[in-house]
């Protein structure tokens, strides 16, 4: 079959021809329509990510949107290595799939699964969102953080803060509130407190945190400042600042109601992952959530791996069911 093939660690893919893979008990075949490209996939398929396989030559992808043997549609997660999802077909225990709603084409299902059920779980599983309370997204123009954006206003938050360095992007997004900040400037971090502190003066319940870095601690530090019995669930997703540590003072966690958590592979379940890719897909169905896409084939493959990431670069493998 044709497949995009990662022949050693490091390199990026190439296409060629790869075995066919057969289903064992528990698995099931799988003919796939399309496959995104997010950074996760990308790392994982050269071996350069904690939960890699280190065996090669291999298949690279890790999760797509395909058909089943008896037609239905369905998203595919961690199909069995050596195979992935940048190919004509690929084998995946059964569990880990979800059927996709009529009203949800395949390229827009294969985009948002990953970065909508990133936000899902952190603003769900981690932060127990209710409606009705106030979200801070750290790192909003990212595809998660935007898509943060949209799910927290679907699901009927109060108000939406968002926080980053381009105000252009960040005022595009269309949340309730903007508070930018250039941590290069000099005290950068202290206008950036400055400036947040009158905008969650009546308290936050939930932080998304894409960035962590100095932007996370000054947003801490100007909670913990906040006169305001609310608690504020802050949870860390992405180190997209690339600041992977941070000296935050133990203060700050003793003087306030900052309940601080991770979210990611080893914090949210597989079953609660799975079930927050369900919902997503529901609300993409409905029209409340959105993603921006560029389709490209597989040939294609060394332009996709190497696109940006926003917009969305979606690998199509297949037309045959038209969606």
């Amino acid at each position: 079959m044709k497949a995009a093939i990662v022949k050693e660690k490091g390199t990026n893919p190439v296409v060629g021809q790869y075995e066919a893979p057969v289903a064992t008990e528990g698995e099931v075949l799988i003919n796939v329509s399309a496959a995104a490209l997010s950074r996760v996939s990308k790392y994982r398929s050269m071996g350069m990510h904690y939960s890699s396989e280190t065996h090669f030559p291999l298949v690279a992808g890790i999760d797509g949107v395909g058909t089943l043997q008896d037609g239905s549609r369905v998203y595919f997660a961690l199909p069995t290595p050596p195979f992935g999802s940048l190919a004509e077909q690929t084998v995946v225990n059964a569990k880990l799939t979800v059927r996709l709603p009529d009203g949800l084409d395949n390229i827009t299902a294969a985009a948002i699964a990953n970065p909508a059920s990133s936000s899902w779980a952190a603003l769900l599983f981690r932060a127990r969102f209710k409606p009705g309370q106030t979200v801070l997204i750290n790192g909003a123009t990212g595809v998660s953080g935007s898509l943060a954006i949209q799910i927290a206003k679907a699901l009927g938050a109060h108000k939406v803060i968002v926080t980053g360095r381009d105000e252009v992007k960040l005022r595009a997004l269309k949340a309730d509130e903007v508070v930018t900040f250039d941590m290069t400037a000099d005290n950068g971090a202290k206008q950036f407190e400055s400036a947040l502190m009158p905008v969650i003066a009546e308290g936050v319940d939930v932080v998304l945190d894409y960035l962590w870095g100095d932007s996370a601690l000054a947003i801490m530090t100007a909670l913990a400042k906040t006169q305001t019995d609310r608690v504020t669930r802050f949870v860390s997703i992405g180190t997209s600042s690339g600041q992977e540590d941070i000296a935050l003072p133990s203060a700050i966690l003793r003087s306030s109601t900052i309940e601080l958590v991770g979210s990611g592979d080893k914090s949210v379940s597989k079953a609660d992952m799975l079930s927050a890719i369900k919902e997503s897909f529901e609300l993409a169905a409905r029209g409340k959530i959105r993603i921006d896409t560029k389709v490209y084939a597989l040939e294609d493959i060394e332009e996709a791996w190497n696109a940006p990431l926003m917009p969305r670069p979606v690998v199509r493998m297949s037309d045959t069911d038209g969606k």
